[in-house]
């Protein structure tokens, strides 16, 4: 047996590169991408993708630089999935939310060589530019994407994304992949409870974990899938690589808008798109004008916070057939998947409701997940109730945190990957998660979930957002403290919210206090920063003996956006509000 070496005939280094060239082949007349009135065929984007990778090696771009790009979702950051990695190099979608400081640090850590930006965001690049500049620290090579349906002649510099795929060559097909382990992409985290992190993928991850993805969703062929996820998030969850296993087609969206979604299911009869459960109400809360009938199902795969059951309920009615996920950058997008059993049809829609809002069972990549003591490592008691840390083992786990070491080590143990996520395994097998561990709220012995609070105040009429954490108590040690964002038009009081979680839950998990604000802190990505609301929490007065009549909170407090200065619409920001993912 040991006589029978690997030879070029029978290993081949697993990269999803290879999705791009079979549909290139398999699909080739088939459209790839729509992006308003511009539509490519799979063999038209191998094409742009061999010309890209080809200017970037006349470019000096060699094995392992960083290609970083600044970008929503358009044609050219699709292409690029492909592009940089077959010129060796490693992609690092930035996230298009962050302000001028944070992409400059995100610039100089990962030592970018070359810098897409598209016209859209020219003033907040030119900005980071600056602070780099001003540091003495090397300026990558500077290169604009320009719309490619409706070009604006926006420049910064003299070369233009279009410019280097019309001098690139055709026939050039990238370098060969020496080493499967080798990166492909470089991804930081929005670092909601630390520092934001480099996450660095491997080609051999990236395949693995996209080839369990477009299973475990049951993605087929001629699949038409709507880009309503940032493409920064995860590389779209492995689905910029997945639509191309699967020879669909790409509806790309420069805004996530009511009306842009709903248009585009309508006009390309999308079958799929991803989304943090805050979408769904961006598409039930569409104007009349705004709406297209949708005439066949389209499957989400949504992560982040559970959904509430009334909101699947709604989407359901819609039209669109929910799959929660559970995963964070560091497994490459969604690791857990609620793997939907025909059996549970039969149930009344509530408890289906219950059963999709769980995250379900590990992807097949993975080799192993779990729910553990921290301390001892021990599994928890699969009983759907005794809280431990969700800990992964697969092959789609990252290769590790760029120049961090220390972090490395730390979040590997025992063999294990430590997500940090609180949670719980029921009899069946399937992961609940419960929070974050940072987030427990541990009041007189008892463990309470934010998680839990926050889905129990989600359903209250008056409530569009909020968030639970800690805060002092002088009895109990500490105790939940709800900040509330209240709908447009909607008014409650302290008392009457307080009256409602009693009713709905046990008398330890009742918040003691109740803080209206117009808008919760968030990053980037739109993850709640609790550890600015837990320092707000330790100013504030236990509530526990309210009485009276409050048509409000006196103290409304406007939390300004603590680490991303945001100016666009509120309802934009939602979009990219994602609680795991």
């Amino acid at each position: 047996m040991e006589r029978l070496p690997k030879c070029a005939a029978n290993y081949v280094p697993l990269t999803p590169l290879t999705f791009l060239d079979r549909a290139s082949k398999v699909y080739a007349n088939r459209a790839s991408v729509i992006y308003g009135g511009v539509s490519f065929t799979w063999r038209q984007t191998y094409e742009r993708c061999c010309r890209l990778a080809y200017s970037l090696r006349s470019l000096n771009v060699v094995k392992n630089d960083v290609v970083s790009v600044l970008a929503p979702n358009v044609p050219a950051l699709y292409e690029m999935h492909f592009a940089v990695a077959m010129a060796g190099a490693v992609l690092n979608p930035i996230n298009t939310r962050l302000d001028a400081t944070n992409i400059a640090t995100i610039l100089c850590h990962s030592e970018a060589k070359v810098f897409f930006v598209d016209y859209q965001y020219v003033p907040l690049a030119s900005e980071a530019l600056q602070l780099l500049d001003a540091k003495n620290v090397a300026m990558p090579l500077v290169i604009v994407i320009d719309d490619v349906d409706k070009p604006t002649g926006i420049r910064l510099g003299e070369l233009e994304y279009e410019l280097l795929i019309q001098h690139g060559n055709p026939l050039y097909h990238g370098e060969e992949l020496e080493d499967e382990w080798d990166a492909i992409s470089l991804n930081y985290t929005s670092g909601t409870t630390s520092e934001p992190k480099g996450v660095v993928y491997s080609h051999r991850g990236a395949f693995l974990s996209t080839m369990s993805l477009i299973q475990g969703w049951e993605m087929g062929t001629e699949a038409v899938y709507l880009w309503s996820l940032p493409m920064f998030h995860c590389n779209g969850w492995t689905f910029t690589w997945g639509v191309a296993a699967r020879g669909g087609t790409n509806v790309c969206i420069r805004n996530t808008t009511a009306e842009e979604m709903y248009r585009s299911i309508s006009q390309h009869k999308v079958t799929h798109m991803c989304c943090a459960p805050i979408v769904f109400n961006i598409l039930l809360d569409a104007k009349p004008h705004e709406r297209c009938e949708i005439t066949s199902t389209v499957n989400i795969l949504t992560g982040g916070a559970p959904p509430p059951e009334a909101l699947l309920e709604k989407m359901e009615d819609l039209g669109f057939h929910i799959m929660h996920a559970y995963g964070l950058t560091e497994a490459t997008g969604p690791a857990l998947v609620c793997e939907w059993q025909t059996k549970w049809n039969q149930l009344p829609k509530d408890q289906q409701a219950r059963l999709k809002a769980r995250q379900g069972v590990g992807i097949l990549t993975l080799a192993d997940v779990d729910v553990k003591n921290k301390d001892t490592m021990e599994s928890v008691v699969r009983d759907g109730k005794m809280m431990g840390e969700i800990v992964l083992r697969g092959s789609s786990i990252m290769k590790g945190y760029l120049k961090d070491e220390k972090e490395t080590a730390k979040a590997f143990q025992k063999g294990w990957f430590l997500t940090g996520d609180v949670g719980v395994i029921h009899p069946d097998g399937y992961v609940e998660i419960k929070d974050r561990s940072k987030d427990v709220i541990i009041s007189g012995g008892e463990n309470i979930s934010s998680v839990e609070l926050e889905s129990i105040l989600f359903k209250h009429p008056a409530i569009h957002e909020a968030a639970v954490v800690a805060m002092p108590h002088p009895k109990w040690g500490e105790s939940p403290c709800a900040f509330v964002v209240l709908k447009e038009m909607e008014s409650t009081t302290e008392t009457e919210i307080l009256e409602y979680c009693r009713k709905k839950m046990s008398k330890f998990m009742v918040p003691k206090k109740v803080e209206f604000v117009k808008e919760l802190p968030k990053t980037g990505t739109g993850k709640v920063v609790k550890v600015e609301l837990r320092k707000l929490a330790k100013t504030l007065k236990i509530s526990e003996n309210i009485h009276i009549n409050n048509k409000r909170s006196q103290k409304e407090v406007h939390l300004h956006q603590t680490r991303y200065q945001q100016n666009e619409p509120h309802d934009q920001e939602k979009v990219f509000a994602m609680s795991r993912l």
